[in-house]
C-alpha cells in the first residue's frame, strides 16, 4: 500500500507560513480536476481566477514540482495544496498514468538527470589546486593576525569605551577579503553583542584567530574543526566518496531559520544503531523551501558522510534505502538536566567554539518563572534559551505538558535549552518551530 505524507510533512515543505495557510485552502477536492498518482508522482489541475486551470506535477522523490501559475515562491501554493489532499483524502488523488503534459514534465526531468550522470567531470589539475590551497591558507592566516591585533586594540581601549562602536563590519569585509566568511560572520555579531558578553566573545575569537594562523601545528580532527569554522567547506561529492555511516536514522526535529538571503533547514537525527547524532542542512533561496524534508519521528535508512572534525556532527546525506517510515511508538532515550550539562561539557572539550549540542531530555516539565521558562526534572533546571525559541513554542510546550513529565529534544549550550520537538502522552511528536 502506497504510504502517504503526514500534514506535517506536507507543510515541512512550504517557503513560508502564508504559503502554508493558502495551501490549506487548496487541500479539498472542490478546485482540482483530472487529478492522478502512478506513485511516484502526482499531478492535477487547479480552478483559478482564470478561464484556464492551473496544471501541477509534483515527482514524490525528489521532491520536485511544477505548475503553470506565475507564483514565483517554489514550491507553489497548488503544489503544496495538491499534496495535502493526496496525504489527506484517500481516493481523491486516484491511481493512473499520468496525463500527457504530466508525462512531458516527467520525462525531460528524468532524461536531464540520465544525462548528467552520463556527464563526465572535467579532469582534476592537482598542481593548480594545491597552488590555490597555499595561496588561501597564506591570506587567512594574514587575516586572522591581522583579527588579533584589533582585538588587542579593542582590549586596551577598554570595553566601555564607545568611540569605535559599530566599526566590527569594516573588520567583517577584511575578513571576506582574506577569505575566512566564518571570521567574518562572528566579528559581523559583535556590534549586535552585549555589552556583559563582550570580554567572552572576545576570547573566542581571538582564540579561533590564533588557531588559523598555527593550523598546521594542530592534530588533524582539531585542525578541520579550526578551518570549518574559520570558514573552509568541504566537497559534498568528495565527502561520499570517503568512509559513510550507514543506519536507520531517527529524525528528532527540523527548524528553518530565515534572513533576507537564505533559507536555511537543519534536520537533526540519531543513529538506532550507532547512536550517534548527525545535522543535515539545506538551503533555499527566498520564497523557495529547502529541498530537503523528511517528518520529524520517522526513520530512514541511509548512508551519510561526516564532515572532518573533533566533534563530528554535520553530515551529508548519501544513498536512501526507501522512504522514511514511521518511527518508533516510544520517545527517544535521553538524559536528565544534569546528564546533560556534563555532555555539552565533553563536548566543548573537544570543539571550545560549540555554542550547543543536539540533547533529548526525558521526564521534564516546562516551567515560568520570574527569570523565564526552564525546564526541570524536580532536581536540576536548565534556562530556555529564549532567542531561538518564540513565546508561542514555549506555550506550546506547556499545552503539550500540561504539568506532567514529558520527553524534549533540541540544542543544549551555554545560554540555555533551545526546544526543537516534544513528544505528547500519545508519543506523538510536536515541532515546536512550526507558525
Amino acid at each position: 500500500m502506497e504510504e502517504r505524507w503526514s500534514t506535517e510533512h506536507v507543510l515541512s515543505l512550504a517557503p513560508d507560513a502564508a504559503s502554508q495557510k493558502a495551501a490549506g485552502k487548496l487541500s479539498s477536492p472542490a478546485p482540482w480536476s483530472a487529478t492522478g498518482t502512478d506513485g511516484s508522482a502526482l499531478w492535477g489541475e487547479c480552478k483559478g481566477s482564470g478561464k484556464t486551470p492551473y496544471r501541477t506535477v509534483v515527482e514524490l522523490a525528489a521532491p520536485a514540482y511544477q505548475c503553470s501559475c506565475p507564483s514565483r515562491k517554489f514550491p507553489c501554493k497548488h503544489a503544496l495544496g495538491l499534496l495535502l489532499l493526496w496525504s489527506g483524502t484517500p481516493g481523491a488523488v486516484p491511481a493512473g498514468e499520468p496525463t500527457d503534459w504530466a508525462s512531458e514534465w516527467l520525462t525531460a526531468r528524468r532524461e536531464r538527470a540520465e544525462q548528467r550522470a552520463a556527464r563526465p567531470d572535467p579532469p582534476a589539475d592537482p598542481a593548480a589546486a594545491r597552488r590555490r590551497a597555499e595561496k588561501r591558507s597564506a591570506r587567512v592566516a594574514a587575516g586572522a593576525a591581522e583579527l588579533r591585533l584589533r582585538l588587542t586594540d579593542r582590549i586596551r581601549h577598554g570595553l566601555a569605551d564607545q568611540s569605535t562602536a559599530g566599526r566590527w563590519e569594516e573588520v567583517a569585509a577584511r575578513m571576506v577579503d582574506a577569505q575566512a566568511p566564518g571570521l567574518a560572520t562572528r566579528v559581523r555579531e559583535l556590534d549586535a553583542t552585549p555589552q556583559h558578553r563582550l570580554l567572552e566573545e572576545y576570547a573566542m575569537l581571538h582564540l579561533l584567530a590564533t588557531a588559523a594562523t598555527r593550523v598546521d601545528e594542530l592534530p588533524a580532527p582539531l585542525a578541520a574543526t579550526v578551518r570549518a569554522r574559520v570558514g573552509y567547506t568541504t566537497d559534498t561529492a568528495e565527502l561520499l566518496a570517503g568512509p559513510t555511516v550507514r543506519d536507520r536514522w531517527h529524525v528528532l526535529g527540523s527548524r528553518d531559520t530565515s534572513d533576507d538571503r537564505l533559507t536555511t533547514r537543519r534536520v537533526w537525527l540519531r543513529g538506532a544503531k550507532t547512536g550517534r547524532p548527525a545535522l543535515l542542512l539545506a538551503f533555499g533561496r527566498p520564497g523557495q523551501a529547502p529541498d530537503l524534508a523528511v517528518p520529524t519521528g520517522h526513520v530512514l535508512e541511509a548512508e551519510l558522510a561526516f564532515h572532518p572534525g573533533a566533534r563530528p556532527l554535520r553530515a551529508a546525506l548519501g544513498t536512501r534505502y526507501g522512504a522514511p517510515e514511521p518511527g518508533p511508538a516510544a520517545p527517544p532515550p535521553g538524559l536528565s538536566p544534569a546528564e546533560a550539562v556534563a555532555a555539552y561539557g565533553t563536548a566543548v572539550a573537544d570543539d571550545p567554539w560549540l555554542d550547543s549540542w543536539p540533547t533529548v531530555l526525558t521526564d521534564v516539565v516546562p516551567v515560568l518563572t520570574p527569570e523565564g521558562w526552564h525546564l526541570t526534572d524536580g532536581r536540576h533546571t536548565l534556562p530556555v534559551r529564549r532567542a531561538a525559541t518564540s513565546e508561542a513554542a514555549l506555550w506550546r510546550l506547556a499545552a503539550v505538558s500540561t504539568g506532567r513529565p514529558l520527553t524534549v529534544f533540541g540544542e543544549h549550550g551555554h545560554q540555555g535549552f533551545a526546544p526543537v520537538t516534544a513528544w505528547a502522552a500519545d508519543h506523538r511528536p510536536i515541532g515546536l518551530s512550526t507558525p
